[in-house]
């Protein structure tokens, strides 16, 4: 019997989908996020403040963008990817629209330092190299790679571009243009394409037994999660990736320790 168009298995896999969102989403918060290095000399010099009170406000965002990514990521294994990354950018776009109408030293480090960055851990690599990496398990390091490549395509891209808006119309436009752009593209992106993870799709992850559409299935997400992980081949012992493991296991891995420190 001939099967229906309305059980025919979709001819892409929508893990590609999520790739493409992340990195238009990486590509653009990337460029915004570091556009701020061009805005230093411009707000030092119409508040008068040395390059060391603005490189202050630089450093809280640094120190709460890595907190930040830590609660993002406890929030993101409770409740998934969709509200995770859509509170995160209205806080990064919430930052750069304040910012346009500081007048003070402490509202910099508040909007910037702290709002700001509070954004970031939901927004950038971390975040999407565990959502894309749930999406895929064949070819999940050419995946993770293709989209988190667009941070470092948004640098190079968009920083010339929002350098010459500071140049021209100066650094409180550019902050509205960043914050108007990032608040409609991710929210445009992230409540239409990136909602969930495979299970909340009905799909397994690329590459792994049955990464074909299945039906909704009533009993919720948590069903949904116990099919897919049911119906997955296990990876042999030394290949692919390790399961799952919480923040409490990972820090007993030499592996997770090795990364920090070279990150670092």
């Amino acid at each position: 019997m001939a099967m229906t168009a309305s059980h025919r298995p979709p001819r892409v896999f929508y893990g590609w989908y999520i790739l493409a969102a992340a990195f238009v989403i990486q590509f653009l918060n990337s460029g915004g996020r570091n556009t701020i290095g061009v805005m230093v000399k411009p707000i030092a010099d119409e508040f008068g403040w040395s390059r060391g009170s603005v490189s202050a406000a630089v450093f809280v965002n640094l120190v709460f963008y890595a907190l930040s990514s830590i609660i993002a990521g406890r929030l993101y294994d409770r409740y998934g990817p969709k509200w995770v990354v859509t509170g995160s950018a209205l806080l990064f776009s919430a930052g750069f629209a304040l910012m346009a109408g500081m007048h003070s030293l402490w509202q910099f480090i508040l909007f910037y330092g702290v709002l700001n960055a509070a954004g970031l851990g939901g927004i950038t690599a971390p975040i999407f190299g565990s959502i894309i990496g749930n999406w895929f398990e064949k070819r999940r390091g050419l995946a993770i790679s293709l989209a988190l490549c667009g941070t470092c395509l948004g640098q190079f891209a968009l920083v010339p571009v929002f350098s010459s808006l500071v140049i021209g119309s100066g650094w409180r436009v550019t902050c509205l243009w960043i914050a108007g752009l990032s608040v409609v593209l991710n929210l445009v992106l992230t409540l239409t394409v990136v909602r969930g993870d495979p299970p909340h799709f009905g799909l397994a992850p690329y590459g792994s037994a049955g990464s074909t559409r299945r039906p909704a299935s009533p009993a919720g997400p948590v069903a949904a999660a116990a099919a897919v992980v049911a119906t997955a081949q296990p990876a042999p012992s030394g290949a692919g990736a390790a399961p799952g493991l919480t923040l409490g296991q990972a820090l007993h891995t030499r592996s997770l320790w090795m990364f920090t420190i070279i990150m670092f």
